[in-house]
């Protein structure tokens, strides 16, 4: 089950550039955490294992991993990779969220 989370190209492209520069991690970890200014907030971590309750997602080689708990927030979700004007970073598109702010790492349902 992949709860339909998706990875676009360029942040399959990304991911892979990532752990290709760290040779110990070989996936990126999502978390939501409590906290940021809309209630909940998305956490970005390498990591080199998947956990037994980890959900894993994967495209082109690259491979996301999200733990059962936060797996709840960002069902239906696409992991998308953007570099504009305010900067590159990992951004989720989340049907869930009924509001976020403006840094785009925070949200609530």
């Amino acid at each position: 089950m992949t709860g339909n989370i998706t990875i676009t190209e360029r942040a399959a492209k990304r991911i892979n550039q990532i752990v290709s520069d760290q040779p110990d991690k070989s996936a990126l970890r999502i978390s939501v955490l409590g906290g940021g200014c809309s209630g909940f907030q998305y956490e970005f971590d390498l990591d080199d294992k998947r956990n037994e309750d980890d959900l894993e997602v994967t495209r082109d080689g690259a491979s996301v991993l999200i733990d059962s708990v936060s797996l709840v927030y960002v069902l239906g979700s696409e992991i998308d990779f953007v570099d504009d004007l305010i900067g590159a970073q990992f951004q989720i598109n989340n049907p869930n969220a009924t509001a976020s702010c403006g840094c785009g790492t925070s949200f609530s349902i």
